[in-house]
């Protein structure tokens, strides 16, 4: 299973654990996994096959560049990362 690692943005849907081992072979599947995991997560992470622009989704330390179809292998690490914005 990977390991996810949730951001304290999110603490209110999962109860104020920062970390989740889940099961699947793609980013899509992994935050299928929180949704059944933490009922609420899902559609304040993802919706219509989207991710929320207000998050982003690294995998083994790199950025998911190819969206929620990016692959998962079982021991990888991965993170829900807030972004930044300023001006």
């Amino acid at each position: 299973m990977a390991s996810v690692t949730l951001p304290l943005l999110l603490k209110e849907f999962t109860g104020g654990a920062r970390r989740a081992d889940v099961p699947g072979a793609s980013v899509a599947e992994i935050l299928d996994g929180l949704g059944r995991l933490y009922p609420g997560l899902e559609a304040r992470i993802h919706r219509d096959g989207k991710l929320d622009p207000n998050l982003l989704v690294a995998v083994d330390g790199a950025i998911a560049t190819e969206g929620l179809s990016t692959p998962v292998r079982p021991d990888s690490e991965v993170s829900i990362l807030p972004t930044f914005g300023g001006g």
